[in-house]
């Protein structure tokens, strides 16, 4: 195998990883939507208290993070 093969085989490599992440990104985002809407609802139904809003926090936030990749 001559070098260009390998930089080849390396950058589709390198490619199907970066599109296996960006994936799972969407996947991860799909679950933390639901999670945020199955908590917003629950919320309005008043089956959840102020006091476990540190779970919508946490949802958002991971929400935010999966996001800023996506700017850079």
């Amino acid at each position: 195998m001559g070098t260009t093969e390998n930089e080849d085989l390396l950058r589709r490599h390198e490619l199907e990883t970066i599109a296996g992440i960006l994936e799972s990104k969407e996947q991860y985002r799909k679950i933390i939507k639901a999670g945020i809407a199955r908590w917003v609802r629950d919320f309005q139904d008043g089956n959840i208290e102020i006091k476990t809003v540190d779970d919508l926090r946490k949802l958002i936030e991971l929400d935010i993070e999966l996001q800023k990749d996506d700017l850079f």
